[in-house]
């Protein structure tokens, strides 16, 4: 049955939307705090693995790629979705996006955050990082733009800027409404943010015009920068499986479909976390999750393809890598990535009746399990079964890496939770727009009831 939107008035959606700015409850502490021990853990361990080398870390020859640069495919995947699915659903006019670009837009932002740690982590050697930029150092050197870092640390950065840009500008007008609620520092920092915003209507149409930019400049961007990330291996002739020319779409399509997933858990997090049923409702997940139901099978499909090229092939190297991972020490990660990826979620995404809100939330994140186990299949077992017998090596992580990539996902959840403290996760005008254009075409002049009720 679908789940018609009712009429909410601008002080209750004002009074809803704000409510995660309130005084934290002991919950909300106690959750930073543990999050702030599992992030110090980490900066420890970092500290560690950098005084005495990046042999703690699990890393050895010829597994020189190991969980760190999974970890970094993986949460550059995960920025895409925020931007690619507000950039699309804005430009296609889709009303029930409403209540789910904030949100999207600030994932982006963290996940990218996350992304661009890893290079700097696995680069052993942290004080050498200017290399990697592309300006000349003090002898006149430039860097070797033949090399993966040179690439990412270019799309990383054009990507970040465009998308705290993409993030920033819809708030402005939210700012304002929170300068005129608030008092004291926050008053300033929302007075500062929201430069002078009057809601004027040359104020609206230029936002408007400006997002309508972003939204074209950004897609090709996104779509570029997870590419980019794809080459680092499809670059590379020696690991087998890694030079592949499908590894670009088949990069974009996984980024795409593990984003959306993270999206929807997000949402259903904010949704349950700051009731705000009557914004979420049923009708985004239901969408939600069609589209994840859609990117399951895009995902499998390209899986598939590069699977059965290199098993038709049946070079010797390649074939090995393959059979090692489907039948070999590998096996666990493939199991956990086919069901994850493929099964569970065309089993249940597929059936309105089963596409519920909380189904969709579980597959949601068994769905980024398995992409980060498919992470972790396309880097590792290349390196670890490469073209020489002789050089074969079995790679574990050790305490080490796993707790430097823990505190990276403690990282990305303090910051997203650091931000619906200070700012709206849900963006209020955006209701208020989609409200207003509602009530206009409601051609048969029926009013939707109106919800009045009080904390």
């Amino acid at each position: 049955m679908r789940e018609e939107p009712v009429h909410i008035s601008d002080a209750q959606i004002n009074e809803d939307l704000t409510r995660s700015l309130r005084r934290p409850s002991l919950l909300f502490v106690l959750v930073i705090l543990a999050l702030l021990v599992v992030l110090g853990v980490g900066v420890i361990l970092y500290v560690y693995m950098v005084l005495s080398g990046m042999g703690v870390a699990g890393i050895n020859r010829p597994v020189q790629w190991g969980l760190f640069i999974a970890s970094f495919v993986f949460w550059i995947g995960l920025s895409h979705s925020g931007t690619l699915i507000s950039a699309i659903l804005r430009l296609t006019q889709a009303e029930w996006r409403r209540p789910i670009t904030r949100g999207a837009e600030a994932m982006t932002v963290f996940t990218v955050a996350m992304g661009a740690l890893y290079p700097l982590i696995h680069l052993g050697r942290v004080w050498k990082f200017y290399y990697i930029i592309p300006i000349p150092d003090g002898r006149g050197l430039w860097p070797n733009f033949r090399s993966p870092l040179v690439w990412d640390f270019m799309a990383i950065t054009t990507y970040l800027t465009g998308s705290l840009l993409y993030l920033y500008l819809p708030m402005v007008p939210d700012m304002a409404v929170l300068r005129d609620r608030s008092t004291g520092l926050r008053r300033q920092l929302y007075t500062l943010l929201s430069l002078g915003w009057r809601g004027t209507e040359q104020e609206w149409r230029h936002l408007h015009r400006t997002l309508g930019v972003f939204m074209v400049v950004i897609l090709p961007v996104a779509v570029s920068v997870h590419s980019i990330v794809s080459w680092d291996f499809a670059m590379a002739i020696a690991p087998p499986t890694w030079h592949s020319t499908i590894f670009a779409p088949y990069f974009v399509a996984g980024a795409i479909y593990s984003g959306l997933a993270l999206v929807v858990t997000i949402m259903w997090l904010l949704r349950w976390g700051f009731h705000l049923e009557n914004y979420l409702r049923a009708d985004q997940f239901n969408n939600l999750g069609k589209m994840l139901f859609m990117m399951s099978i895009i995902w499998f499909y390209f899986w598939f393809s590069d699977a059965l090229t290199t098993w038709y092939g049946r070079v010797p190297a390649e074939f090995e890598t393959l059979r090692q991972t489907i039948l070999g020490p590998f096996l666990p990660f493939f199991v956990t990535m086919i069901l994850c990826n493929f099964v569970i979620p065309f089993a249940t995404l597929g059936f309105r009746r089963v596409r519920t809100t909380a189904v969709g939330f579980v597959v949601s994140l068994l769905i980024n399990v398995g992409m980060y186990c498919e992470r972790f299949l396309i880097v590792v077992p290349g390196l670890a079964h490469g073209r020489l017998p002789f050089n074969w090596r079995d790679y574990a992580p050790t305490y080490v890496e796993i707790g430097i990539i823990a505190a990276t996902f403690a990282g990305f959840i303090l910051l997203y939770l650091l931000f619906t403290r200070f700012f709206p996760a849900v963006a209020i005008w955006e209701i208020k727009e989609g409200q207003l254009l509602r009530s206009t075409r409601d051609v048969a002049g029926v009013k939707l009831p109106t919800i009045t009720r009080t904390e």
